[in-house]
């Protein structure tokens, strides 16, 4: 999941114009994570200490985190109908058109979590361990069979259509109003392969887990990008997936190849939402098309790049007629509707966009951040938690920014022993301050963060003192590696927010140990092929780049949470992909197969933590830092609980006074 990020930390924006392959949304929202202030001024100074009980979430809730009841500032009596309007701003738009088979970063998740809905999901808790538990959504339950490969999903009775045009905010024909079905969740996991929508989602997650459906999938994306949408749907009818059955509307069944621990949080992403039958009739990610929904809001209208605008989903709340003032409904246990309008302003200048809309929150003339992040320079003002506006929430797994390196490129990196000298040139407590210090940044040592699947307490392979590099003895690894005298190494880094200064703090550590490090800014397309991203082998070798600085965070979180992370940037078959360097090992693919298809979730975080080990010793990449999500809103703002996956408040909970 990478490419140009947004300045929001998450599931990131892919650069417009570039083709990214599946799963590639992954890394652009972490590179954007990191970005707590991409396109804003960078700010060097840090308050001592750090905020440990917010960094860890096992302790993340309103008894262990003394401010969070402030921020979330629930006081008053919500409205008994949706009243007044939730105001968004920033500068970029949703990278699938508000598709949930296409829609990969976290303000699109944002958007799709008043929209859509999938089988199971996540309950809003300030309680991060609550937060991050699959709950039961559109399915009132759901019974695991054979041996763990076997998932049948009951859905709730009632549940019906709005399809809108988001030019106009009429009902289109013929879905709207229609029951929503098990038919409609198993044609939601059909699209996700669609030659237009594959390389936006993450199909391989499906591929990797349902039986028949890559060789579902292959087939599927193999159609030209031209193909008409009756040929799309007639692909789709001649080639059902074995895995994948409904015998009655209400019931969907399907067969897994092996166990999967983590299958729950598979199938939680929006890429498995239902999608109506009318939306075979139309090219995916075409303007204009219509927008359904099944959630508590719909689109009222959608100017791509402009405004997003949602009212209330006349037919949520009820089973038969329409209900526009329900602000709850007992067949949404997930959700509530508290606004009557939700307003995204998309038209801010990406430059001055954060400090824009910190100026804007902190005046009152608007409610919450869109795509930005509270700036750096006002980090160390809001260390103290004494502004009850401002809130800081953990998203464990995240590595943002790390150091990659091209391990197909003919230098001295494809020396393992050089690569293990590198890992102690890192001052990780500066590179922390460029993202406003450690108060809100964790070093890391190792693959998986603190609270992700896979974290081993207390294991750094290459400790240093205070995490602040040691030059001397990388140096003398180095020496010892055949390299007495250094080298030389191109790094290709972006040019916006905070990545020039990271770039610089990497060229004086690396400097440190001898090793000289030439820069090639990026300013638009990083994670395309005008960047780093190289489909072959012999390309990336001649790609020009050594190393380089993307992001990752995860897809989900929890204790079942390291497929999401692990495998994207190491798995050999991940390159082409987010396995930017080429790094392929047989004993850490070996791992990764034994934890993905073991049969308990202990048993799965064992195989995890030996492949953490595995990746570690092959140092394929220099781990930085883990960060926190830096927010604010405005104090018109009620009941603001974080949400980890949209790293964004839950836009339908909260009420305005």
């Amino acid at each position: 999941m990478s490419v140009e990020p947004s300045e929001r930390s998450g599931k990131g924006r892919r650069d417009q114009g570039g083709h990214l392959p599946p799963r590639l949304w992954i890394v652009v929202g972490m590179a954007a994570i990191g970005a707590a202030a991409c396109g804003s001024s960078s700010s060097t100074g840090s308050p001592t200490g750090s905020n440990a009980a917010n960094i860890n979430p096992t302790s993340f809730n309103e008894s262990g985190v003394s401010w969070l009841k402030a921020n979330v500032n629930a006081t008053g009596t919500p409205p008994s109908t949706p009243t007044g309007t939730l105001s968004l701003a920033g500068s970029t738009d949703v990278s699938g058109m508000l598709d949930p088979q296409g829609e990969y970063d976290t303000i699109g998740y944002s958007v799709l979590l008043t929209l859509d809905r999938t089988l199971v999901g996540y309950p809003p808790s300030s309680n991060f361990n609550t937060a991050t538990s699959v709950v039961d959504d559109a399915a009132s339950t759901y019974a695991v069979s054979n041996g763990g490969k076997t998932y049948t999903f009951t859905l709730r009775s009632g549940l019906r259509w709005a399809v809108t045009d988001p030019s106009s905010g009429q009902p289109v024909a013929p879905d709207d109003g229609t029951p929503v079905t098990s038919q409609d969740f198993a044609l939601g996991l059909e699209r996700e392969c669609d030659p237009s929508l594959s390389a936006y989602g993450n199909p391989s997650y499906y591929t990797a887990t349902i039986e028949g459906y890559a060789t579902f999938c292959s087939g599927f994306e193999a159609l030209p990008g031209t193909a008409t949408p009756a040929q799309r749907a007639a692909y789709i009818s001649a080639n059902p997936i074995s895995g994948i059955s409904t015998p009655a509307s209400q019931t969907l069944v399907i067969n897994l190849t092996s166990p999967a621990v983590d299958f729950p949080n598979i199938m939680s992403m929006f890429f498995a939402a239902a999608a109506p039958p009318s939306s075979l009739t139309y090219t995916p990610l075409t303007a204009g098309n219509p927008i359904w929904s099944d959630g508590p809001y719909e689109v009222q209208s959608y100017v791509p790049g402009q405004t997003i605008v949602l009212v209330p989903n006349p037919y949520w709340g009820a089973t038969t007629g329409t209900n526009t003032s329900a602000t709850s409904w007992s067949l949404d246990p997930n959700r509530h509707r508290y606004v009557a309008q939700i307003k995204i302003d998309e038209t801010l200048g990406s430059d001055a966009a954060a400090d824009e809309v910190q100026q804007e929150i902190q005046a009152g003339t608007l409610d919450l951040e869109w795509n930005t992040t509270v700036p750096a320079s006002s980090l160390p003002e809001l260390a103290s938690y004494s502004n009850s506006l401002f809130g800081s929430f953990p998203s464990p797994g995240i590595t943002n920014p790390y150091l990659v390196f091209n391990l197909q490129a003919t230098t001295p990196l494809q020396n393992v022993k050089v690569r293990q000298a590198l890992e102690y040139a890192i001052n990780k407590v500066a590179l922390a301050k460029v993202y406003g210090g450690t108060n809100f940044n964790v070093p890391l040592s190792q693959v998986f963060g603190p609270g992700a699947q896979g974290y081993i307490a207390g294991y750094n392979p290459y400790p240093t003192t205070n995490n602040e590099g040691d030059g001397a003895t990388c140096k003398s690894m180095l020496k010892a590696a055949g390299y007495p005298n250094g080298f030389t190494i191109t790094d290709f880094y972006r040019t916006d927010g905070n990545h020039p200064a990271i770039f610089e703090e990497v060229q004086k550590d690396f400097g440190a140990c001898g090793v000289t490090v030439n820069g090639k800014g990026i300013s638009q397309g990083y994670y395309t092929s005008a960047g780093i991203l190289q489909t072959t082998a012999s390309a990336l070798a001649s790609a020009g780049w050594d190393i380089t600085e993307p992001g990752w965070v995860p897809d989900w979180y929890g204790p079942a949470s390291a497929r999401s992370i692990l495998p994207d940037l190491f798995g050999s078959s991940n390159f082409p992909g987010t396995n930017w360097g080429d790094f392929s090992n047989s004993n850490v693919d070996s791992l990764i197969t034994d934890a993905e298809t073991a049969s308990t979730l202990s048993a799965a975080t064992a195989d995890w933590q030996q492949a953490n080990k595995a990746v570690m010793e092959q140092a394929p990449f220099i781990p930085f830092m883990g960060q926190l999500t830096n927010l604010m809103h405005a104090s018109s703002v009620h009941n603001a609980i974080y949400n980890p996956f949209s790293a964004q408040y839950n836009l339908a909970d909260i009420w305005l006074s």
